[in-house]
């Protein structure tokens, strides 16, 4: 009686403490559910699970839980893909508003529009300007004109000397006194920077007559076939006058002091050197035309013991004194200020 009552008492403790290890299991796995999908709990307080269920039971209970929790991750999936798409779609919309909002077919960047709208803008922002320019030309020209029917007016020909010319500072005294429109200007070749020649250039047109133009000028300086010394360390060559930034805005800003209302093209003379001795000359010639279109200008430098380099000599200076001064240019003996 003794033995078969311990065995008893011992198979109802092994008993208890199987299902009080599967109570526990029960409960950690609640407790788990709980704190992993809060929304699943029936309340604030949660009721301790204090049966015992059966096994099969149990495996259906967590089939359920896991087929749940997987759900809910897949329908996790499926809004943030759908949030991708909807994303997509809004850029898609601002790059293309011909399209349905329901096709979800990829398509590539319409930019014909924008090339054609960028096209239209460029094209009306340059007729803009184009129109100012037109009206400015033809606001100089009214003024210029203006300014040349005045009685007695002469155009302007400037004469720009350049220091390194030996004996340059004679020159001024050479020029034709029968005709005032002739205007000298020596500048410091050393020293001088385009925009100072620009700036007295345009100080005495002013002086002259206010709104005057050039109509013909002569650039006395040094050079040889196809090149221009006309600043220390500026040499203008065919190809220097398209690549560098001072000397083309020298150029052009030149080209705006010439005239408008000249029926002919205006000319500007080169003497002191010889530039059309090599094809670069006739370049360094069309490259300067080019800078300074729309402004109708015509450069020549003859030879001085042609007839035309005669008649360019006799445009600017008293002949017979430019020949005593071209006599004793390279001189050092003998002074020019007795004789001139």
């Amino acid at each position: 009686m003794g033995a078969a009552a311990s065995r008893r008492r011992a198979l109802r403790s092994e008993a208890m403490s199987s299902v009080a290890a599967k109570v526990r299991a029960a409960r950690a796995f609640g407790e788990y559910l709980s704190q992993s999908h809060p929304e699943n709990r029936n309340g604030a307080d949660d009721v301790p699970i204090r049966t015992w269920f059966p096994k099969e039971n149990l495996f259906s209970f967590q089939t359920a839980a896991t087929t749940m929790q997987a759900n809910f991750h897949k329908h996790l999936r499926m809004v943030g893909s759908r949030r991708v798409k909807v994303q997509t779609f809004a850029e898609r919309r601002e790059r293309s508003f011909s399209r349905s909002w329901s096709d979800p077919t990829p398509m590539k960047a319409d930019t014909s529009h924008d090339s054609r709208d960028s096209s239209d803008l460029q094209s009306s922002h340059c007729t803009l300007d184009e129109a100012c320019e037109d009206l400015d030309w033809e606001t100089e020209k009214g003024l210029e004109a203006a300014a040349c029917n005045k009685e007695g007016f002469l155009p302007p020909k400037i004469m720009l000397i350049s220091s390194k010319v030996p004996k340059a500072e004679y020159i001024p005294t050479i020029i034709r006194r029968d005709d005032p429109s002739i205007i000298p200007i020596l500048y410091d070749h050393e020293h001088a920077t385009f925009e100072d020649i620009l700036d007295e250039i345009e100080r005495k047109l002013n002086v002259y007559h206010k709104g005057a133009k050039i109509w013909k000028m002569l650039i006395f300086c040094q050079g040889g076939p196809g090149h221009l010394y006309l600043l220390k360390n500026k040499v203008a060559t065919f190809a220097k006058v398209e690549k560098e930034e001072d000397m083309i805005h020298f150029w052009k800003r030149l080209s705006r002091l010439m005239s408008k209302v000249n029926p002919e093209p205006n000319v500007i003379h080169i003497m002191g050197c010889y530039i059309l001795g090599n094809p670069n000359g006739e370049k360094l010639f069309q490259n300067l035309r080019t800078l300074m279109t729309p402004y109708r200008v015509t450069f020549e430098s003859p030879l001085e013991l042609s007839a035309q380099g005669k008649q360019m000599i006799e445009t600017y200076f008293d002949f017979r004194l430019y020949r005593l001064w071209k006599s004793r240019q390279h001189s050092k003996l003998l002074d020019l200020d007795g004789v001139l």
